[in-house]
């Protein structure tokens, strides 16, 4: 960045406190995003308003939920000595950056934006033709400009998104003649696929998920009811786990030889279903329980504490950005 440490490369992404964080966003950012602590200033963000955009309805466990994001980013290794963690509200300017960007986005912009469209299908029986809906896009490319972040974590599906960022500060860059804000890169990380217990995409709607901070005894239970190879009926058939949601967790969570060995007991019938879930919910078991360890040790005062100085240090980088901004758009002197 220009300011401060001219080398300093800057990250911004962010979850909506919806509800309890699950293994999904372990695997699909959270383990990445604690690894890119050692390469760049990152800034971590619960996205409430966001949030609030489709939730708007019924808002009541929002203060709560952001609460348990926090304490789930920072039990899953996010750590708020090398990165900022901030609730998205706490910091004013990402509206006000919003609604200067609002100003000069064109309304076809938004509207051809492909993840729009996907979350109206994904969430059906709430009202999200509104205004703010429509225009989220545009807030979240105020929330990575307005730290000058140069690049993003994103998994390839989001690249159109990102796009769309790019081309908002390009156009408010060539406007005011000015080069305030970097084109953000982005940082594509592979994600593996995980679909929900259920055979589904894994959605905190289908409440088809395993928290983070579920018990060993709610893991066992929900591994247990999880959807297998339906080809394989009685205990002496032969399996196919490459068709089957049980062995794709194996994939992820087991390591190298059990892996080898889940393949082998379920090619071969050399075990149940019922057994191989057993061994499935002990692994997983076993990857969130220094997870469950570091989260209880977290005290909702520990918590407030943490987002409290993370706001400070956002709002200080926030601030710096549209003081700029202000000046260009003749806001003051």
């Amino acid at each position: 960045m220009r300011r401060g440490n001219s080398m300093e490369k800057r990250i911004l992404s962010g979850m909506r406190p919806t509800g309890k964080l699950h293994i999904g966003h372990l695997v699909g950012a959270l383990t990445n995003w604690a690894k890119l602590q050692d390469s760049y200033k990152c800034f971590y963000m619960i996205a409430d308003w966001h949030a609030l955009m489709s939730e708007y309805e019924n808002p009541k466990g929002m203060s709560e939920n952001s609460f348990e994001v926090a304490r789930d980013f920072i039990a899953a290794g996010l750590d708020p000595e090398r990165s900022v963690i901030f609730i998205q509200s706490h910091v004013p300017e990402h509206l006000e950056l919003a609604m200067v960007f609002s100003d000069i986005t064109p309304l076809s912009w938004v509207e051809r934006c492909p993840t729009y469209k996907e979350q109206l299908r994904e969430l059906k029986g709430r009202e999200l033709t509104t205004y703010g809906f429509l225009g989220y896009p545009v807030l979240q490319a105020a929330d990575i400009a307005v730290y000058r972040a140069g690049h993003v974590p994103v998994g390839i599906d989001q690249l159109p998104h990102l796009e769309l960022t790019r081309e908002i500060i390009r156009k408010f860059n060539t406007l005011y003649k000015k080069n305030v804000f970097p084109e953000p890169e982005p940082i594509l990380t592979k994600t593996p696929k995980l679909l929900g217990l259920d055979n589904r995409k894994m959605s905190k709607s289908y409440k088809n998920f395993i928290a983070l901070a579920d018990t060993p005894e709610v893991v066992s239970k929900k591994v247990a009811q999880m959807i297998t190879d339906p080809e394989r009926i009685k205990l002496a058939d032969k399996g196919h786990p490459d068709i089957c949601n049980v062995f794709s967790y194996y994939m992820i969570f087991g390591s190298e030889t059990l892996r080898k060995d889940a393949r082998y007991w379920c090619e071969n019938a050399k075990k149940g279903c019922t057994e191989c879930k057993k061994c499935l919910a002990g692994v997983i078991i076993e990857t969130l329980e220094p997870i469950r360890e570091r989260r209880s040790v977290l005290s909702d005062d520990n918590i407030a504490d943490i987002l409290k100085e993370g706001a400070k240090k956002a709002r200080a980088a926030a601030s710096e950005t549209m003081d700029e901004v202000k000046r260009l758009i003749n806001f003051v002197k």
